[in-house]
């Protein structure tokens, strides 16, 4: 007979998850142990095992789980019917948003490759291309020059405004003097002023 979910168990899962990211983003992939990270998560390492076999499996599930969300919130934050620019600052906004409070998250998403199979990468790099394929759709619709077989640009830009959004975790401070929603706003407009001279 399968066993049953405890009732607690998605959020005991959750706060594994969040806790091992914390361990993670300061310890390093290599140095955080399974031990630190149930220490740190208030739990056995027998239950911690029960979830997670081991650091890979830890590692890519916080990735996935962050990710995931991410996604989810693009996904709803998006709507085709807006003018493109505006739709552009919906998604920009939607994005950090969700980064609140995920600086650990983002931290293991971006020096965790190395403790990752081929398999778990080819899943994570599924859905990042994925979230930025929504991006340079809307991009593209803003200026389809950017999408010029003679000097393709279309994923430049993407990228550069990913850059923009992905590295805030390195300098913003949320109570600071520049709120996120500030911050969507210079990054969008940096990028709809920036693409109209991009030839």
């Amino acid at each position: 007979m399968a066993r049953t979910r405890a009732a607690d168990f998605e959020e005991k899962q959750r706060g594994i998850l969040d806790n091992a990211a914390a361990v993670f983003a300061e310890q390093g992939m290599e140095k955080a142990s399974m031990a630190q990270i149930a220490a740190h998560a208030n739990v056995s390492k027998g239950l911690l095992y029960h979830y997670y076999p081991g650091k890979d499996a830890l590692i890519f599930a916080i990735i996935m789980t962050h990710l995931e969300e991410l996604e989810d919130a693009i996904e709803e934050a998006d709507n085709p019917d807006l003018p493109p620019a505006q739709r552009l600052r919906q998604l920009v906004g939607a994005v950090l948003e969700e980064y609140r409070g995920a600086d650990n998250q983002h931290k293991v998403q971006l020096n965790a490759s190395s403790a990752l199979s081929d398999e778990q990468k080819a899943e994570i790099m599924a859905i990042e291309r994925r979230i930025v394929k929504r991006f340079a759709i809307v991009l593209r619709a803003i200026n389809p020059e950017l999408e010029s077989p003679e000097r393709p640009l279309l994923t430049p830009v993407t990228m550069s405004l990913f850059g923009m959004m992905n590295w805030v975790y390195m300098w913003f401070r949320d109570g600071g003097r520049i709120s996120r929603e500030d911050y969507a706003d210079v990054a969008t407009t940096l990028i709809l002023e920036g693409i109209k001279a991009v030839r």
